[in-house]
């Protein structure tokens, strides 16, 4: 059995959703009868389409996630974690504008969970450097976090933590 890592961290902009919450829609935002998503624009919001199963298949495997974000929209993107039902899923979420070091200090002190034993997924060149320095499996995500992005993220990890 290849090994998993103990924590998935994922950006949210661009990785989880394809938008800067701070920049391209219009909290806040809320839930119509029918179940979509709007902003205050009346906007319809979407996540890439298999998030919600990327998510489903790292909680089959037993493996905690968090989000970290460096958006200046903090109550926005929470309150589209809650509207898209995918609060459920993050153990932790460090959500605020700064260094994606420090969101990742944060969680390895509030999880216990080593660098050596996350992976994080981010379309951010920038972060995954940053980020790899910790001693992190870093995956970039080009077009939005996907089932065949979660294999190779897995693949790489396993390659990493092979004996």
């Amino acid at each position: 059995m290849a090994p998993l890592p103990k924590l998935a961290v994922f950006d949210l902009d661009y990785t989880l959703w394809p938008f800067w919450v701070d920049t391209h829609v219009d909290p806040p935002f809320h839930k119509s009868s029918d179940g979509t998503v709007r902003d205050r624009q009346g906007r319809t919001i979407r996540l890439y389409p298999e998030v919600p199963e990327v998510l489903d298949r790292f909680r089959g495997l037993g493996v905690p996630m968090a989000a970290a974000s460096r958006t200046g929209e903090i109550e926005g993107a929470n309150q589209l974690l809650e509207l898209f039902d995918l609060a459920r899923y993050f153990v932790q979420r460090e959500i605020y504008p700064g260094s994606k070091v420090t969101h990742f200090e944060r969680l390895q002190q509030k999880t216990g969970v080593p660098f050596s034993q996350m992976i994080f997924f981010d379309d951010e060149k920038r972060n995954i450097v940053d980020v790899s320095k910790l001693g992190v499996t870093c995956i970039h995500v080009q077009n939005g976090m996907s089932l065949q992005v979660l294999t190779q993220g897995l693949e790489t990890f396993a390659k990493a933590h092979a004996g």
